[in-house]
């Protein structure tokens, strides 16, 4: 009976491990397949700014390859300085997409470099939910597992950064991230060097990937902390951290953009500080195993005493070497994220860009919908039981949380976390109600048998009641069967909660009761529905709101039609078939790598955002009148300038919206530029008759608008109406000078100008060769031809 019950048992094991991978893989697939929307509404497109550099290089990769790329020195940007590309990037993006290029170059698939762009993100998001299992499946088991990963799948906050596309650092970032993940909790699950290895490996590619490694080398001396304090220290632990201390900060420091800024900045010194902490806490551990208490009090003392000096002269040399820096040896992204006032106050560079802002909170339920509810309902499960895996899960939520609040950018950090809190809660919600309504059935199965067999007793006391002489003996039986009967159902009730509290790490296990199967029956009807509506908000929200790439526009017409605006792509093409090769190009940065990407051209400044200084003076250019913009444009070889302007069809993410940056990112390094000069008499930015004299007479402003108060009349507005700023400009009719217009898109968003070698002649400039004529000499001419004075 017992081999019997133990077949029958790995039966049910090997039939629920093949359903839950056939639930993986469509999982998987589902990750992919709903991030295509963009190919299949629009085409086979880069998306946004930042991916066309990334673009660029992995092309100039399948050109030139690997170890050219390490030496690529791009004169197209940031003329005159150019930039050390393979000292400047990550490169984990640009060489994973061309290995898996030259791998299909290998398998004879031709393929283009751009489609390998293009499907990297969806493909790499599949690997994300498997990550995401993986993980869960460490921490809780693999119900909780499968559940975050059907989440982590379709959320929204993913699929803004990872939609076909979407070729920037987050497409394998993200992944990498969660695998780190994966592999730190299997480590300290097993103990075992060779998940520390993998690690390691992990932690690498990790790190070669994105800037937001920053937050692993963080979050797991936090969590190797915590374990420290709750006294939860063991060898599990220190060969998953202590490894990973040591090898991370190498593997870091070989990569070129990173350097010895791996060991010499402060966001790097937390994790050395916890691993001479987890030695003396080992150390302190081990000698009470080996000395009796009195000796023990008195080494641990001396321990305590040796350590504290050493950790003071350690502390006061790392103060005296970071107070030597401006910002303590802290990044200005990092100083961001710690205080959220101090982009705003001292960098604006970098709170200029959207994504860097405060999230609001109605964004938490677009990105995340049942996520946001169900979290915190995960956090609390991480209590039940709280083990290594669960308390870095929560550290892991909570940390993710406050980083959130303070860039949206960074709700791509809390995506991951929310999810698998949410998969907590679902699979333990999940599992409550379907093992109360599982109670229920055998219930009603055992009232049914009991009744059915108290209905044959009595057929069969009826059919002997003609026998006396067994009257006797037959209510005797009855009573046994009764108490048979009654026996056997309160054993089902104590085999089912005992079934119930066997399972192991359940937060259900010590006080479980089940539930009236109707209210398990309406529970689980609202668990599906909930999740059918979070499915159909990511979908919705997924073709809709993050498909549609930067570089081309789409709106609805009033039949119902589709108008696609290709204003971008027709500009640059025009500057690719109609400037010189060597022509120079000036911009807003936001414009820089599309520019070499698909004009070719070199620019002045771009997205990389390295240099303060030159941006700086691109935005002085802007902000200045246009005599001074075109001297400072002539210093600089620019041949045209280009400005993306939104009032004739209403595109608000143009240039003069994002005006005031230039203003005070040029003010930051120029102080004759003055905020206060571009604002109204009411202190507020506007474009009307109450604008700025500064704003009016800026040459942003002249690029923008000109011959642009004839369009108003085409949509029956009045002369000189803006559609974004739903006002009429403050000046309508003036002529430029020093630059000339030579092409502007269908939709007047692409605005392309020539800075003159001279400027033009003005018609009120005095005639050189014209003598000044005095009334005295006038008078002379008057009388000698002898006309009357």
């Amino acid at each position: 009976m017992a081999g019997e019950a133990a077949a029958l048992a790995a039966k049910k094991l090997a039939y629920g491990n093949v359903i839950a991978g056939f639930l993986l893989l469509a999982i998987c697939v589902l990750a992919t397949s709903v991030r295509l929307f963009s190919v299949i509404k629009y085409e086979s497109v880069i998306h946004e700014f930042d991916p066309y550099f990334n673009y660029r290089v992995s092309r100039f990769l399948t050109e030139k390859g690997f170890t050219e790329t390490w030496d690529f020195f791009d004169s197209f940007t940031w003329y005159p300085l150019g930039r050390v590309v393979g000292g400047t990037m990550y490169p984990g993006l640009i060489f994973t997409a061309g290995a898996i290029w030259s791998l299909l170059q290998q398998l004879n698939v031709p393929i283009h470099i751009q489609e390998v762009c293009v499907f990297t993100a969806p493909l790499f998001s599949g690997a994300c939910a498997l990550s995401t299992y993986l993980f869960m499946k460490e921490v809780r088991g693999q119900g909780a597992g499968l559940a975050s990963a059907a989440i982590i799948a379709v959320v929204p906050s993913y699929i803004s950064r990872s939609v076909a596309g979407s070729y920037d650092l987050e497409a394998v970032a993200i992944f990498a991230l969660v695998f780190v993940f994966y592999l730190y909790v299997k480590t300290l699950n097993t103990g075992s060097l060779k998940w520390a290895t993998a690690l390691f490996f992990g932690y690498l590619y990790m790190v070669a990937s994105w800037g937001g490694y920053s937050f692993i080398a963080n979050l797991l001396p936090i969590h190797c902390l915590a374990c420290i304090v709750f006294q939860r220290v063991s060898v599990r632990l220190y060969i998953a951290y202590a490894p990973w201390v040591v090898l991370g900060a190498l593997a870091a420091a070989n990569i070129p953009v990173i350097g010895f800024n791996a060991v010499l900045m402060s966001e790097h010194m937390a994790s050395f500080f916890v691993f001479g902490l987890l030695h003396a806490a080992l150390a302190i551990q081990y000698i009470q195993h080996m000395l009796p208490p009195r000796a023990y009090s008195a080494a641990k003392r001396l321990v305590i005493t040796v350590g504290g000096a050493a950790l003071a002269l350690v502390l006061a040399l790392v103060v005296s070497y970071v107070a030597a820096s401006p910002t303590f040896g802290w990044t200005g992204r990092s100083l961001s994220l710690l205080d959220p006032t101090y982009a705003s106050k001292y960098i604006p560079i970098i709170a200029s860009v959207s994504e860097h802002q405060p999230p609001t909170w109605s964004s938490y339920f677009t990105d995340l919908h049942i996520a946001s509810l169900l979290a915190p309902a995960g956090l609390l499960l991480c209590f039940r039981p709280l083990t290594d895996a669960s308390l870095f899960l929560l550290l892991y939520g909570v940390t993710a949380v406050y980083f959130s609040g303070v860039m949206v950018r960074l709700m791509l950090v809390l995506a991951p976390a929310a999810c698998c809190l949410a998969g907590l809660a679902l699979s333990e919600v999940t599992s409550y109600l379907a093992t109360s309504l599982a109670a229920a059935h055998q219930d009603d199965a055992a009232a049914a048998t009991a009744s059915a067999a108290a209905s044959r007793r009595v057929e069969s006391e009826a059919a002997d009641s003609a026998a006396p002489s067994n009257t006797g003996t037959s209510k005797r039986t009855a009573k046994d069967t009764a108490a048979s009967a009654s026996s056997a159902r309160k054993g089902g009730k104590a085999a089912k909660k005992s079934s119930a509290a066997s399972g192991g790490d359940s937060w259900l296990s010590d006080t479980w009761r089940p539930l009236p199967k109707d209210v398990a029956i309406v529970g689980l009807i609202l668990v599906f529905a909930g999740m059918g509506l979070f499915y159909k908000h990511s979908v919705f929200v997924a073709g809709e709101m993050y498909s549609a790439p930067s570089i081309v526009l789409q709106s609805k017409r009033a039949d119902g039609g589709v108008k696609v605006f290709d204003d971008f792509r027709e500009a640059y093409a025009w500057l690719s078939y109609n400037t010189p090769p060597e022509a120079k190009v000036a911009s807003w940065w936001d414009y820089g790598y599309q520019t070499t990407a698909m004009a070719n051209r070199t620019v002045i400044v771009d997205n990389n955002t390295w240099n303060n200084t030159h941006i700086a003076t691109v935005g002085r250019a802007m902000s200045s009148p246009e005599k001074k913009a075109w001297q400072i444009f002539r210093s600089l070889d620019v041949e045209y300038v280009f400005v993306v302007f939104g009032g004739f069809i209403g595109y608000p993410s143009d240039d003069i919206n994002k005006f005031l940056w230039m203003v005070r990112i040029g003010g930051g390094v120029f102080p004759e530029i003055k905020e206060p000069a571009y604002l109204g008499a009411d202190g507020n930015y506007r474009v009307d008759d109450q604008a700025g004299k500064a704003l009016l007479d800026s040459t942003m402003w002249k690029l923008s608008y000109y011959r642009f108060a004839d369009c108003g009349p085409m949509f029956g507005a009045p002369r000189g109406y803006d559609r974004v700023r739903n006002t009429v400009i403050g000046k309508t009719d003036f002529e430029l000078k020093y630059f000339e217009e030579v092409f502007t898109s269908e939709h007047w968003m692409m605005r392309i100008y020539r800075v003159l070698p001279q400027p033009n002649r003005d018609t009120k400039l005095r005639n050189p060769r014209r003598t000044k004529v005095t009334n005295r000499a006038r008078i002379k001419r008057r009388a000698a031809s002898g006309a009357p004075a």
